[in-house]
């Protein structure tokens, strides 16, 4: 299993900063390589991206979304990810957003991309390229969803340590 982690600090509010990651169908816009996102429910996106010159789908399921503080993900066909995103207050109207991804390399060629960072880089490129999305708008969201999901496995329906991430 590897594991890619970058964080960012976005010169727009906690909540509109939030709002828009919220609104998955934008993420072609600013994520390299996908090609379509579309929500099926609350709950549940199918993807389409082209990864390392691969054409490749899957479905995710949202396990958790507290509103202002994080999602957590986890696909359930296709290649296996899963990660968390993170949203935390940075100071005068500004947000740090972390991203958080497991994957499962397949082949030489992605484990090789994997150990010589390349999907780091990706996620940081996304990173930036969602700054500046949000940056250029001044700082406003293309839409909002507020809704919460709970996760159904943890006690009391929700994670412990909401919003925080470990740095390891």
């Amino acid at each position: 299993m590897a594991r890619a982690a970058k964080e960012i600090v976005v010169e727009a509010p906690l909540r509109s900063v939030y709002n828009q990651w919220t609104q998955f169908e934008e993420f072609p816009r600013f994520m390299e390589g996908v090609k379509e996102v579309r929500q099926l429910d609350d709950r549940h996106l199918f993807w389409r991206a082209n990864i390392g010159g691969r054409d490749m789908e899957w479905e995710a399921e949202i396990q958790e979304q507290v509103p202002d503080q994080k999602i957590i993900w986890r696909s359930t066909s296709g290649e296996m990810n899963a990660g968390i995103v993170a949203f935390r207050p940075a100071g005068d109207g500004k947000t740090e957003v972390r991203l958080e991804m497991s994957y499962e390399p397949k082949g030489a060629a992605e484990q090789a991309g994997s150990a010589l960072g390349i999907v780091e880089g990706k996620v940081e490129g996304d990173l930036k390229r969602f700054k500046e999305f949000i940056e250029d708008r001044g700082g406003h969201e293309t839409g909002a969803w507020r809704g919460e999901i709970a996760n159904e496995d943890a006690p009391g329906g929700h994670t412990q340590g909401v919003g925080k991430l470990d740095s390891d």
